[in-house]
């Protein structure tokens, strides 16, 4: 029936849907995960799903470990624990582990776990990669039920352990951990989103055709912010910086510049709780103002078991708005200056997004055409039911509309997704995605199509022309779109995306003006830039 009622929009002449030329001319997403070589299996430790922590399943990142300028591939994967896992699943003990792929820059990808030395065999959930220490090299952190790892980048292909050390082996459930300079002393710290206390399985009262207790039968835990101290060490601030929470049940967190002042703030999505925004207050505090922002509740004002926010200005005026999956139907909030406002249901994104269970969601302009779309990956929370994956594309008048039958064969396909991220892997100037599925393999969607309109890719990168400028801003303006854009590549449920800041230019062969604002605040100019390539801007000393 869903299809049908679009199918019957698209032909309204005055409708926010696709016209016929429009449809021809889509991109679409070929499953392309065995020929690049991607052979590996998400398992959550057990023969069968039969608690939250299996359930919670896994993100993914893109990143370039070695610095060559192709995206690399990491994958968090689970294991088999005593304290979680049934019995029958004790013949996986000691048989899973995390994965790094290398990009080969030919499409194909070849696994590296074992020589880069980052195949840590805990039960991992999320995973962020950050220039930690300056050296121009990505360092890697990886989120896990029990001690996160965090793994320094050697420089030459290889990684050490340096979790003990660095203070950042948290030993809570972690799932999210986004990077940036709260402090302005230029360096970076980092924000480590937690979950909840899970009892091993003590508690059993609950409805059965559920599968098993959801979240509020499990105390929550406090987040944990970490000050970068400049020698490879980190302190918790968490408190002092005003961002303690006792009892939270964080799902993912993100970080942007959501006021337009010029500080980085943190959102934090909860499960069946409310949400929290905290407003940078630029003397090393902060103030949680999710309530009176609009941001701390879904439609009707309900707790909605948010997941992953991405973040983005879909309707190009300037501001950033923020997008997240939920069990319900999902919320898109829209930036009004002093207030957010809820169009999940005026935008066309209810509609379809209401029919499933939504995880990993992505802002994107997989299209070109300068407006940001939606792709969402679903999968039932207490279940292995499988689901249809959402790609709903922005018409540039604040409406959604459903195009995934019309954009390859991997959305005729269902199931239970979990973690999503995006990145250009085969640097052709559209945007792919790389969807993680519970208990299943990941599924690599290369965009064939997207780049028949003009775009241009921002690397932005510090004075010593290796490090990502995380936390810059870009302002950028060809033909009759303004578009702007924070550079924090962690972003949805669990996951990292390319750090390179990307934008479609629709038929504009060229930007009239791209604006920098580097991290300190200082700012680089550029005009009259050519599209279609990836442009690498560094910072000035000062």
């Amino acid at each position: 029936m869903k299809r049908l009622i679009l199918t019957i929009l698209w032909v309204v002449p005055c409708g926010a849907g696709v016209s016929a030329a429009a449809e021809e001319s889509l991109p679409v997403f070929t499953d392309v995960t065995e020929e690049a070589g991607i052979h590996c299996k998400h398992s959550f430790g057990d023969m069968e799903l039969s608690n939250i922590v299996e359930g919670t399943g896994a993100g993914a990142m893109f990143f370039d470990y070695n610095g060559d300028g192709w995206l690399d591939i990491y994958l968090p994967n689970g294991c088999w624990r005593w304290d979680v896992n049934d019995n029958r699943g004790r013949i996986l003990r000691g048989k899973l582990t995390n994965r790094l792929y290398r990009n080969n820059g030919d499409g194909t990808f070849t696994d590296v776990t074992d020589q880069a030395g980052v195949g840590d065999r805990g039960f991992g959930f999320g995973c962020s990669a950050a220039d930690f220490d300056g050296d121009g090299d990505l360092d890697l952190y990886v989120l896990n039920y029990g001690p996160n790892v965090f793994y320094r980048n050697n420089g030459d292909g290889t990684f050490t352990d340096i979790s003990a050390e660095s203070g950042l082996a948290d030993d809570r459930w972690s799932l999210s951990a986004p990077w940036f300079d709260y402090d302005g002393d230029g360096d970076l710290d980092v924000y480590v989103a937690n979950y909840l206390e899970y009892d091993g399985g003590k508690f059993r009262d609950f409805y059965p055709a559920a599968g098993y207790p959801g979240p509020l039968s499990y105390p929550g835990q406090a987040d944990a912010l970490y000050r970068n101290n400049g020698d490879g060490t980190f302190t918790e601030v968490t408190q002092e910086a005003g961002v303690y929470q006792p009892d939270g049940r964080a799902m993912s967190a993100t970080v942007a510049d959501l006021d337009n002042d010029g500080r980085l703030d943190i959102y934090v999505p909860n499960d069946a709780m409310q949400n929290w925004f905290y407003r940078n207050l630029g003397n090393g505090r902060f103030s949680e103002e999710g309530l009176i922002l609009g941001l701390a509740f879904g439609e009707g004002g309900q707790g909605v078991s948010s997941m992953g926010p991405a973040v983005g200005d879909v309707d190009r005026d300037g501001r950033l708005d923020v997008f997240i999956p939920d069990m319900g139907y999902s919320c898109l909030m829209v930036n009004r200056g002093e207030y957010f406002e809820d169009r999940t249901a005026s935008s066309g994104l209810a509609l379809v997004c209401g029919q499933y269970t939504g995880w990993g969601g992505l802002v994107l302009d997989y299209d070109n055409d300068g407006y940001l779309d939606i792709f969402v990956a679903n999968g039932n929370a207490h279940h292995e039911y499988t689901e249809e994956d959402v790609l709903m594309r922005n018409d540039g008048r604040g409406h959604f509309i459903d195009v995934a039958r019309l954009s390859g064969e991997y959305f005729r396909h269902k199931y239970v997704g979990r973690g999503a991220t995006y990145g250009d892997y085969d640097n052709d100037g559209d945007l792919d995605i790389l969807v993680v599925n519970l208990n299943d393999s990941p599924r690599l969607l290369r965009n064939d199509g997207g780049n028949r309109n003009n775009w241009l890719t921002l690397e932005l990168k510090l004075p010593n022309g290796k490090s990502d400028a995380i936390g810059a801003r870009v302002v950028l303006e060809a033909g009759s779109l303004r578009q702007v854009c924070d550079l924090i590549p962690v972003t949805g449920y669990l996951s990292q995306a390319d750090p390179r800041v990307h934008f479609g230019l629709g038929p504009a062969t060229r930007a009239e003006r791209i604006e920098v604002r580097w991290p300190d605040g200082s700012t680089t100019e550029r005009t009259n830039v050519a599209a279609n390539r990836i442009l690498k801007i560094v910072q000035q000393e000062p």
